[in-house]
């Protein structure tokens, strides 16, 4: 890729944060991270990004409600969204896709598995 694309992670766990953070570092993309929904709203609109990847689980707004926001926002409708979560119930990839989520990965998975999938994504787009 030309010019380096910026992910945002909305994750609570600080420690998800940085281990995402790391793996799309190191294969060349610009991070901004974010520990929830209504951050995640404020870091993008002041920082435009090229694609989110955020979790469900989250206080103050849960992943379903910031992507139905994004969604919502005519600037940022079509922006490519991954929702990376340990919930891997058919119900919530479900409400996930219905929320307007372009992917759901279930984590733990490989850092080759989320850079191939951002990538494919990103390309696509």
């Amino acid at each position: 890729m030309d010019t380096k694309k910026r992910i945002l992670i909305v994750d609570d766990s600080e420690f998800v944060r940085s281990y995402h953070s790391y793996i799309l570092e190191q294969a060349h993309f610009q991070v901004l991270t974010a520990v929830d929904g209504s951050d995640g709203l404020e870091k993008l609109y002041t920082n435009p990004c090229d694609l989110v990847l955020t979790d469900i689980n989250m206080a103050n707004m849960d992943g379903y409600e910031f992507i139905r926001r994004i969604r919502a926002d005519g600037k940022y409708g079509s922006l490519p969204i991954i929702i990376v979560s340990t919930e891997r119930e058919g119900k919530d990839k479900m409400k996930g896709f219905e929320a307007g989520a372009n992917l759901y990965i279930v984590k733990p998975c490989s850092p080759e598995m989320m850079v191939e999938n951002i990538r494919m994504i990103l390309t696509a787009n």
